[in-house]
């Protein structure tokens, strides 16, 4: 399952949400998004578990909870409709 985890800390890393979500199960991938100019973190990532009953159980637990003084917004990811965000060729 992959995760959508929201309002981070500007000085969380990838390991730091890794490890997060290590204690409710397998974590296959976890990534922080940066912005491709400064590098700096946009202050949200998404987190992909093997086991989708871990992974629910980590959204149940970890949904507003405070870590490192920012309470997270913790969901399943929902895929992008097709053609949206998407820049025009030219």
């Amino acid at each position: 399952m992959n995760i959508y985890v929201g309002n981070l800390s500007w000085s969380m890393t990838d390991d730091d949400l890794m490890n997060l979500f290590t204690q409710f199960g397998s974590v296959t991938s976890s990534k922080i998004l940066k912005d491709k100019m400064s590098g700096r973190s946009k202050g949200f990532g998404f987190v992909e578990m093997e086991d989708d009953d871990a992974a629910r159980t980590a959204i149940s637990s970890l949904n507003e909870t405070e870590v490192m003084g920012r309470k997270l917004i913790v969901n399943e990811s929902q895929p992008r409709p097709q053609g949206e965000f998407r820049k025009r060729p030219g």
